[in-house]
């Protein structure tokens, strides 16, 4: 009988040791130890657990010289969101992580793209749901699909023989922690397993050059659940997050070997699945009949990716004490910044009101650019005047009152022209050699908030 191997994993970053320690060496966490029961393959289960003869020229050295370059023949899915995320398509061979909370939608993402994908045969293994369960899902979607197959396991050895006889061009699982490989002998879900399930799946992808696909939980501190090394082995890992109250989905590159990491997806989700938004900024714009104070619009860039947004502010009298200062959609610090710039630059006594600012539909804003429109939004809110609708903001704010330079302004000016707008405010420095004559939009320049202020009230 052989001898019964355990050893001690770190939840956090997947470090192993051979007994327990209070501290882990590599990530610093404390408490995160856990024994594992392990057992390690000799080397005929290892060669007898690879699925194909292509893995063995894997194997062997070759001159950089003799290797033929492919061509980056992309697979484009039938999701253009997808495709944009991904840089242009599935590259073959690539190991995609989507990660996002329970209930954002991603299986339904991906069920819905297996389904809509029908001139190529793929292989959906569901171990998280039941073939009647994904069978609802898929009659909820409303797309039929003959070249989709279903399997319902979570052993590494039964994906892989079903592999060989369904030969897929695709392969999807839901989810890497629900699986378990028969080399390790710990729980589903645990360091190990994650980590060989992972590592299993990779070496599938690369020596039969078959994309595939894994769906990952997240922790409740909003990191990729399991080991840090499961997001170093894959190629591509997606973040799909989104406010669970608003419709909108939203889907970030983190990692990305064949593309861009600032590229960006938006989604809605609806009662048929998740519907790809081409033109966001229609929809993070709301429509009023008529003009009110506190609002202005914003120029924003997400990634590569244009977007005009609304910000709305409230400045009242404060009843209490002390002011309030609530933020939704962005740091609360950056908006502290901001009052004191107009307080001590303008002369504004926001310090004896309670100031609160939203950007509308739910999205959270990283980009400086927007900073200009909300003090425009604080400005109107302050003087009770609405601002004109058709007029928008570009411009980061400096700690002297002055208005900074952004970048890509060409992408935003284009942007605002194409949803109509009539004016855009944009910082000075930006208008040198910008060709004003090829937008239909009128661009006014700015170099300090006292001159926006006076060009507004």
């Amino acid at each position: 009988m052989a001898k019964i191997k355990s050893a001690f994993f770190c939840q956090q970053c997947g470090y192993e040791t051979p007994k327990w320690t209070g501290k882990c060496p590599s990530c610093g966490a404390w408490n995160s130890f856990v024994e594992e029961v392990i057992q390690r393959e000799d080397k005929a289960q290892r060669q007898a657990a690879d699925w194909d003869e292509a893995a063995k020229d894997l194997r062997k050295a070759h001159k950089l010289s003799e290797i033929t370059p492919q061509a980056d023949t992309r697979m484009l899915t039938p999701d253009p969101e997808l495709n944009r995320v991904l840089g242009g398509g599935v590259v073959p061979g690539s190991v995609t992580l989507i990660a996002g909370e329970p209930g954002i939608g991603k299986s339904t993402l991906f069920l819905q793209c297996a389904l809509q994908w029908n001139n190529i045969s793929i292989l959906y293994v569901s171990g998280e749901e039941s073939a009647q369960q994904v069978k609802m899902r898929a009659e909820r979607v409303g797309i039929k699909n003959d070249n989709l197959y279903l399997l319902t396991a979570t052993d590494m050895s039964t994906i892989f023989q079903e592999v060989k006889k369904v030969r897929p061009q695709l392969l999807v699982v839901d989810s890497i922690q629900t699986l378990e490989s028969p080399f390790v002998e710990s729980a589903a879900g645990s360091v190990s397993q994650v980590r060989e399930c992972a590592a299993e799946l990779q070496r599938f992808a690369k020596a039969s050059n078959v994309p595939v696909c894994i769906i990952g939980h997240i922790t409740k501190d909003g990191a990729i659940a399991g080991p840090k090394v499961l997001e170093h082995m894959v190629d591509t890992v997606l973040q799909f997050e989104g406010d669970r109250h608003y419709a909108y989905r939203i889907l970030r590159t983190i990692k990305n070997r064949f593309g861009s990491t600032s590229e960006l997806g938006i989604y809605e989700m609806v009662s048929a699945g998740m519907r790809p938004v081409s033109n966001p900024s229609e929809i993070l714009l709301s429509q009023h009949d008529e003009p009110l104070s506190g609002i202005a619009i914003a120029s924003t860039m997400e990634g590569m990716r244009p977007l005009m947004i609304e910000v709305q502010a409230l400045a009242t009298q404060a009843v209490y004490g002390t002011p309030q200062r609530t933020v939704s959609g962005m740091d609360l610090r950056r908006l502290q910044l901001l009052l004191a710039v107009l307080e001590k630059r303008g002369g504004f006594h926001f310090g004896s009101k309670d100031v609160f600012v939203n950007i509308a539909g739910g999205i959270k804003v990283e980009d400086p650019s927007i900073e200009l429109a909300m003090v425009c939004a604080l400005l109107s809110s302050y003087e009770d005047k609405a601002l004109p609708s058709n007029m928008c903001f570009v411009g980061e704010i400096g700690l002297s009152g002055e208005i900074r330079a952004v970048n890509r302004i060409d992408q935003r000016i284009a942007e605002a022209d194409k949803l109509g707008m009539d004016v855009i405010i944009i910082p000075k420095a930006n208008a040198k050699g910008l060709d004003k004559k090829s937008y239909t939009i009128e661009i006014k320049t700015a170099n300090k908030v006292e001159d926006v202020y006076r060009m507004l009230f």
